[in-house]
């Protein structure tokens, strides 16, 4: 397995069909992320709000020589309040962003909504003389323009990245027969969206489940599908199977829950109706959503700047500390100062995580083929302290940085870890599903105590466990949480060693 490229779970991707394996290929590069172009627009939008606000403050509209001064607050908490509603209304998501009159909507609403609040504080808190009612009322028409040419700029900016490719959203059909191909006849009507249907996937044959279907190919079984959706980069997977097959649907779900995409089950044609609020739509095709990519859209985002900030922060502050760790390292013992090893990362592609040399050199085990134990002959003076301290763990602040880590997220587990002659995958039903989002160097597991060697079953079950909590509980204050319990319970824990 090389870097960077999905490794399999439970079917490796040469173990595709030919004609699989030269589509999962040919989209194995990633396609814009629609969170990067929501956090786009808005930042344009915050921008241009403030801007307007502080060009007719500066154009003295009223004569108060402190004018930038006094008009600072209201300009910025009028632009964070303006941008936070707009995202509350889902004006940041995709179909919003693609469609200026959808999108308008609740901007105009949320931008609306500031002065309202503007109008109901200048009447409690009697400071009606201290701001000019012109230049409120200017700056809400200005703003109002502003709003207009940022969504009309991002639609066609968007339009164009989705004929180029660029920006699509990639769909897998699961089940084939006359319902994937009324399903993708439904889809077909709405090219806006940026739909890429990538073929079928269908364990059944013959003229149930023809080998085309309206113009796209089954390209295997569904127990290929996860390879595939792995290498692909796939964004959605759409069930369509009638609502009653409740029993098929389930053990579809029970295989493809593990990855890291929005999973939907077609409601088209169904007579059996539910409200409309219970439906998500792609263009006029209704569908029942089953899961969800977890961190996606604004969260990717603030997740991803909350790394490089805070990452970067302690990069900086900690260097002396990391400059002495590998001073002590290299004096200590003949070999490099860095111990590379292959982990899985986010969607089990292999990375190479770094950390401080703990062990002698000609010891080191980069495959951990034998899992460190107390008292282990193979670490050094220095690699029992930093590893009981975890300053070995340090170097991954640069695996942050480089977007293969996050701060905080499940732990980075070996390829080959094992326990009782197993690999872990086989160990723990639906392992893999700590793969949705990107391991960290500390994580919920860790802070619980869940930390060192891993020798029997139940102890790796309860890390998943810890694991699979977090990234359905995930947010930036969880995250900020984790960070300020971690130095408290990992500093000199009994089980690290």
């Amino acid at each position: 397995m090389s870097e960077g490229v999905p490794a399999g779970d439970g079917t490796a991707a040469d173990a595709l069909n030919a004609h699989a394996r030269a589509v999962a290929a040919a989209l194995s590069r990633k396609p814009m992320a629609p969170g990067s172009v929501a956090f786009g627009v808005g930042l344009a939008e915050a921008l241009a709000l403030s801007l307007c606000g502080a060009l007719l403050s500066l154009a003295r509209i009223e004569s108060t020589a402190d004018a930038g001064f006094t008009y600072g607050l209201p300009i910025l908490g009028g632009t964070l309040f303006a941008i936070a509603a707009i995202r509350a209304a889902d004006g940041y998501a995709m179909p919003a962003l693609r469609h200026p009159v959808r999108g308008l909507a609740p901007a105009f609403g949320a931008w609306t909504l500031v002065f309202a609040v503007f109008a109901v504080l200048a009447f409690f808190l009697q400071i009606g003389d201290v701001y000019s009612r012109i230049w409120f009322a200017a700056w809400y028409g200005c703003g109002l323009a502003a709003l207009v040419l940022v969504r009309l700029a991002a639609a066609r900016l968007i339009r164009v990245w989705t004929r180029s490719g660029r920006l699509e959203r990639r769909v897998v059909i699961v089940g084939g027969g006359q319902r994937a191909a009324d399903l993708i006849a439904a889809l077909s009507v709405s090219p806006e969206e940026g739909l890429r249907i990538c073929g079928i996937f269908d364990d059944r044959g013959g003229e149930r489940s023809p080998d085309i279907v309206a113009g796209h190919p089954k390209l295997g079984t569904i127990a290929e599908l996860v390879a595939f959706a792995r290498i692909a980069r796939i964004d959605l997977l759409i069930v369509s199977l009638p609502l009653a097959a409740e029993a098929r649907v389930l053990a579809l779900l029970k295989e493809l829950w593990v990855l890291p995409v929005d999973i939907r089950l077609s409601a088209l044609g169904n007579r059996l109706r539910f409200r409309p609020r219970s439906y998500s739509y792609l263009g006029a095709v209704p569908l029942l959503d089953l899961f969800d990519r977890p961190i996606a859209g604004f969260g990717w985002v603030a997740k991803r700047a909350f790394d490089l900030v805070i990452g970067g922060l302690a990069l900086v502050l900690l260097s002396p500390v990391m400059l002495a760790t590998a001073l002590a390292v290299r004096l200590d013992s003949p070999g490099p100062v860095l111990f590379r090893q292959k982990r899985y990362g986010f969607n089990n592609e292999v990375i190479e995580v770094l950390k401080f040399r703990s062990m002698y050199h000609h010891l080191s085990d980069p495959g951990a083929k034998v899992a460190v134990r107390r008292e282990d002959d193979r670490v050094t003076r220095v690699g029992r302290f930093i590893r009981r301290t975890s300053l070995d763990e340090l170097p991954q602040l640069v695996n942050v940085l480089r977007g293969e880590l996050s701060l905080v997220g499940p732990r980075p587990h070996a390829v080959t870890a094992h326990t009782e002659n197993r690999l872990w995958n086989e160990v723990v039903d639906g392992y893999f599903a700590r793969h949705r989002v990107k391991p960290g160097i500390t994580g919920w597991a860790q802070v619980n105590g869940w930390r060192g060697e891993v020798d029997t079953p139940e102890k790796l079950r309860r890390r998943i466990e810890d694991d699979l909590y977090y990234i359905e509980h995930w947010s930036v204050l969880f995250d900020l949480y984790i960070l300020v319990l971690t130095p408290f319970r990992l500093f000199g824990a009994e089980n690290a060693y």
